[in-house]
């Protein structure tokens, strides 16, 4: 039997536009339905190991470890443990990381993994007073200290398209595909409704490109990064099951071949993805080209453009049925999200053997893993 874990049971929440439907649920209201969900799909199947962990990634959570918290509220049990994992962007598939090399270990049999994000209802945050002066609120803590590029997402996303020549056409050209495949795709199977929200928030048909060219830069008059071409900031949750073969029965899976994670340069986050590729190709002898299905998160065209470009990949292999452009992108939760997008294409008929899953993270690193159809 092979003893690379396998992946069951994926489910995620609809993507909520932050401050909209989803504007006053915590990351224990959207996480916990998704857990819930995944357990009953695993119990209807005649799975019935314990749940060893839980292991969530998220970003600005309000602390208190969240993956425990959504568990209890779950009802799995006091005896369930969790465990919250912080990879910025890459979070969601960290986690699913990190269950994958404790079932590949034997230490663990059965642990549900993925994400959660609520950015409506993340804490503010303020540095301490300094001198008796006011206390500031701050967004985001650095990714980089001091004497390393530290800049925010969106400078870092027009930075790279300038460096690299992608221009804004290319840029509104690839998210007009986005919101396209985005708007023609049902995502019914895959999504746990979470109250009256049964549908990603963000989907809109008619973004083409004579539409998205209207719209002004975001961050900076300069720049190309726009709201049409660029990701919004979202509320949701993902979860899969991360088990053995034997464990798995009948339910169809995804086998992990592997997974990397690298730095890179912080000045230009967007290219982290290219080295964890890299290294996760060497460690699997998989070529590229092989791959059928490349879900990479789309917080900017001009990231996945330059990562398309740097690696040769196929352009239509990437997020064939739309992404984070069109749907939304919940920090925590987007890395797992990729993989329930993986499994509902992968498992579908005539779906592609080999798939893969990567994420760019804040501060310069990059995340990847890669799956193969077992059933």
């Amino acid at each position: 039997m092979n003893s690379d874990p396998v992946l069951i049971a994926p489910r995620r929440t609809p993507i909520g536009n932050a401050g909209h439907g989803f504007a006053e649920l915590t990351t224990t209201d959207l996480a916990a339905p998704v857990l819930r969900a995944v357990g009953s799909t695993l119990r209807g199947a005649g799975v019935d190991a314990e749940v060893d962990d839980v292991v969530l990634g998220n970003c600005l959570g309000p602390g208190g470890n969240p993956a425990r918290i959504a568990a209890l509220r779950a009802g799995f049990g006091v005896q369930v443990p969790g465990v919250t994992v912080d990879r910025q962007c890459g979070s969601g598939l960290d986690a699913v990381m990190q269950a994958a090399a404790r079932v590949r270990g034997g230490v663990d049999s059965l642990i549900l993994a993925g994400g959660v994000e609520s950015a409506s209802t993340a804490p503010w945050r303020f540095w301490p007073p300094v001198a008796g002066a006011e206390p500031v609120r701050y967004t985001r803590a650095p990714f980089a200290p001091q004497g390393f590029p530290d800049p925010d997402m969106g400078v870092a996303a027009d930075d790279l398209a300038r460096v690299r020549g992608i221009s804004r056409e290319r840029q509104d050209a690839y998210a007009a595909r986005s919101h396209t495949l985005a708007a023609a795709t049902d995502f019914g199977a895959e999504i746990v409704p979470i109250g009256q929200v049964r549908r990603d928030e963000r989907i809109r048909p008619g973004m083409t490109e004579a539409r998205l060219a209207r719209l002004r830069p975001s961050f900076g008059a300069e720049g190309t990064a726009t709201a049409g071409n660029s990701c919004g900031i979202s509320d949701g949750a993902a979860v899969l099951a991360v088990t053995t073969e034997s464990l798995a029965g009948g339910l169809p899976a995804l086998r992990i071949l592997g997974s990397a994670v690298a730095g890179s340069d912080p000045a230009y986050p967007g290219l982290g993805p290219v080295p964890a590729i890299r290294k996760l190709l060497r460690r699997t002898g998989v070529d590229l080209g092989d791959v059928g299905i490349v879900e990479i998160t789309e917080a900017f065209a001009s990231v996945v453009l330059a990562v398309a470009d740097e690696l040769g990949v196929d352009e239509a292999k990437i997020c064939p049925q739309g992404g984070a452009i069109a749907m939304g992108h919940p920090w925590g939760a987007s890395g797992a999200i990729l993989l329930v997008r993986l499994a509902s294409q992968m498992l579908s008929a005539g779906g592609p053997a080999l798939g893969l899953a990567a994420c760019a993270i804040g501060g310069g690193q990059g995340i990847a893993m890669l799956v193969e159809r077992v059933r």
